[in-house]
């Protein structure tokens, strides 16, 4: 059975990723990941408040040491990037150590909302060993004063600074909570995307009645929220040239089947692997496998994308699909 996908260029033993989150926080916890089945792992994103605190921290050393020690500024060692300041040590460190005890491409993540310096600092992940870059770019706009087509470009200018500073893949991972959001998906393929990750899940504060106050949680996403990126990854399929990679609503091997059905060319999990442990990835395969051979399929190629919009009925994605779902709802929940 072959299962080999590629994603980003690089060619991946199976569609299985392990997406940015909490298991990634230690080389033992990536080996893990990768041990357990994932083809590729994806750290914890790094922070642009975490790389402007340490750039400002930095300078502020710099500054004091000019002022102490003026007469022996020739003998200073140059910082690199000291202009921008630095990426955490730690997830430098952790870069470079989980490449080497993975055995699978490990990708750096950057969550960010503007322009800045802070870009450059993906080539040092670069440097780390990382083999690609995901640009998590997390933006939830304020203010209304500002345009659905600012808010679009603000995500195009991240991308550009950051595929400037860097030689490896770049993929977006991106909100489906764009006025077109395959408008701007093409737009982010055309401007040099390299993969395209549907989607971000913003998180979601609740209001707490008793204490009067605003608390945020993060809650692990359920099965149908995969409904969302399965759709638009079926309308992406074949008319973009950025990879597509699926996230949420992975629960069980039923799901990894519809989204590369659809068309998505990996598959991540965070939410399945937290809940189940790092090996419930050979089961998520498992399942891949024995429902191909069931199928008569042995080959991943002969199964991507057999239902996107290309190959499906178009009208099951779009208007007429939508009047059908209303009429059953109307027969199975009318007596209710």
């Amino acid at each position: 059975m072959n299962l080999e996908t590629t994603y980003l260029g690089l060619r991946l033993r199976n569609p299985l990723v392990a997406s940015a989150g909490p298991l990634s926080q230690t080389v033992d916890g990536i080996k893990a990941l990768a041990d357990g089945g994932a083809a590729a792992v994806v750290l914890y994103s790094v922070f642009e408040e975490q790389i402007r605190h340490q750039a400002e921290l930095d300078a502020a050393l710099v500054e004091r040491n000019a002022e102490t020690f003026g007469e022996a500024l020739s003998y200073f060692p140059e910082l690199p990037g000291i202009d921008d300041g630095d990426v955490p040590a730690h997830y430098l460190h952790l870069v470079e150590e989980g490449a080497k005890a993975a055995g699978v491409p490990v990708i750096g993540s950057i969550n960010g909302s503007t322009r800045g310096g802070w870009t450059q600092y993906a080539r040092q992940l670069e440097e780390a060993g990382a083999a690609a870059i995901e640009l998590n770019i997390y933006f939830v706009v304020g203010d209304i004063s500002l345009s659905g087509r600012e808010v679009e470009e603000r995500h195009l200018e991240i991308l550009r600074s950051v595929k400037q500073a860097v030689s490896i893949p770049v993929a977006v991972k991106l909100s489906p909570y764009f006025s077109s959001v395959g408008h701007m998906c093409r737009q982010l393929s055309e401007a040099g995307a390299d993969g395209l990750v549907l989607f971000n899940r913003f998180l979601q504060p609740e209001i707490d009645i008793d204490a009067m106050d605003v608390e945020p949680e993060v809650n692990l996403s359920a099965q149908v929220e995969g409904r969302l990126p399965r759709t638009w990854i079926a309308a992406l399929h074949g008319r973009v040239t950025a990879s597509l990679a699926a996230t949420s609503g992975v629960q069980g091997p039923e799901d990894v089947v519809r989204y590369l059905l659809a068309g998505a060319d990996v598959v991540m999990s965070t939410s399945a692997l937290v809940r189940h442990g790092a090996d419930y990835g050979h089961q998520l395969l498992g399942g891949l496998e024995s429902w191909m051979d069931t199928k008569g399929y042995t080959c991943l190629e002969d199964v991507r994308g057999l239902l996107s919009i290309r190959h499906a009925d178009e009208n099951a994605y779009q208007r007429a699909g939508y009047v059908t779902a209303l009429e059953k709802a109307k027969t199975t929940y009318g007596g209710l």
